[in-house]
């Protein structure tokens, strides 16, 4: 396994995060713990949650992705071998999290959530705490057509990273990060910071996949050049990269199978790019998941390839993509599928 540093902190995370979300919806906590023990074996040492996970986000299962978190860390004795990074809402409908309340990213509310997280995980401290996404209105998860609204109430940049201070200060979190963020929100954050003595954030996380290279466009070039580098969630764009929904298919448990409002990447462009990336794959005799997570692990403005899975099998093969090196020739040809038809699911 190999390790990167964590924006310009002292952490080093390992290539692959295990990313949680499916813990208390598609996994049960056994099968939780078992993930976790297999991928610190194999040198993952990076593990990513939410206070709103599992997914499908819902009033009665929010937090049980922690709690199984903070089962394991609570049996193991391993919070010390272990990089644990989770997140808190910004703006949404999912007034249960803050009991009755609309989510914002206020102090008040951030300290809050943050002290729910940590009882859940059973720790007195997070390495990473993320803004889930962005207070205030804008493009997230594959929207498009931007519409600016002058009158939006958006808590101000400084007060939200003005309350994460306090939490480094206090020792409640080490590290700060954004996710769903856009190129102006990653600048925005960095200049207040650097104005105001306020921590630095270390990384962003964005989906980032075969079909949807769209980080490229702005943020890689914010990403390489303030060392605020890409944790990349959805890197088999909810499993379709690995070819199991091809031609209709539609496994039974799959992510897909048993939601149907999980459509993002599964309009027409988006089937056949997956379509062309597979037959790649299988002509020169790889597995199109490791295919896919490989050229995600292989890209310089990536810090971490954060994978998920709801079964070992899947786990095994995705931890060892991190040993996979592409050719020259093969990227050359991922690079005209992505020519032809460029981030069909954004």
């Amino acid at each position: 396994m190999q390790y990167r540093k964590l924006g310009r902190s002292d952490i080093d995370v390992s290539r692959i995060c295990l990313g949680t979300m499916t813990f208390g919806e598609q996994n049960s906590e056994e099968e939780a713990h078992e993930q976790i023990d297999y991928a610190l074996d194999q040198g993952v040492n990076f593990i990513d949650a939410a206070e709103m996970y599992p997914v499908p986000p819902k009033a009665d299962t929010h937090g049980r992705t922690e709690e199984y978190i903070g089962s394991w860390l609570a049996a193991s004795g391993k919070r010390d071998d272990v990089v644990l990074a989770s997140k808190v809402v910004g703006r949404s409908g999912m007034d249960y999290l803050r009991g009755g309340f609309e989510t914002r990213l206020t102090p008040r509310q951030i300290r809050s959530a943050l002290e729910t997280s940590l009882e859940r995980l059973h720790t007195d401290y997070l390495d990473l705490y993320q803004l889930h996404w962005p207070d205030r209105a804008t493009n997230t998860f594959g929207k498009r057509g931007y519409v600016h609204n002058a009158e939006d109430d958006a808590v101000p940049i400084e007060e939200t990273l003005g309350e994460l201070s306090r939490l480094v200060e206090e020792g409640k979190i080490r590290c700060v990060g954004l996710s769903n963020e856009t190129p102006w929100g990653l600048m925005r954050y960095i200049r207040a910071a650097e104005a105001l003595d306020l921590p630095r954030v270390v990384s962003i996380q964005n989906p980032y996949s075969l079909l949807n290279r769209t980080f490229e466009v702005g943020l890689a070039e914010c990403a390489e050049r303030e060392d605020v580098r890409l944790l990349a969630y959805s890197p088999l764009a909810f499993g379709v990269l690995s070819g199991k929904y091809l031609d209709g298919a539609r496994p039974e448990g799959a992510r897909l199978t048993r939601w149907e409002r999980f459509s993002r990447y599964t309009n027409a462009r988006g089937t056949q790019a997956a379509a062309d990336y597979v037959a790649l794959a299988r002509k020169h005799d790889l597995d199109p998941a490791q295919m896919a997570l490989a050229y995600v692990n292989s890209r310089s403005f990536v810090t971490a390839n954060i994978i998920g899975a709801t079964t070992m099998a899947q786990l095994e093969t995705n931890i060892a993509s991190a040993n996979m090196e592409l050719s020259d020739e093969l990227v050359e040809s991922i690079e005209a599928i992505h020519a032809d038809n460029p981030n069909p699911c954004p």
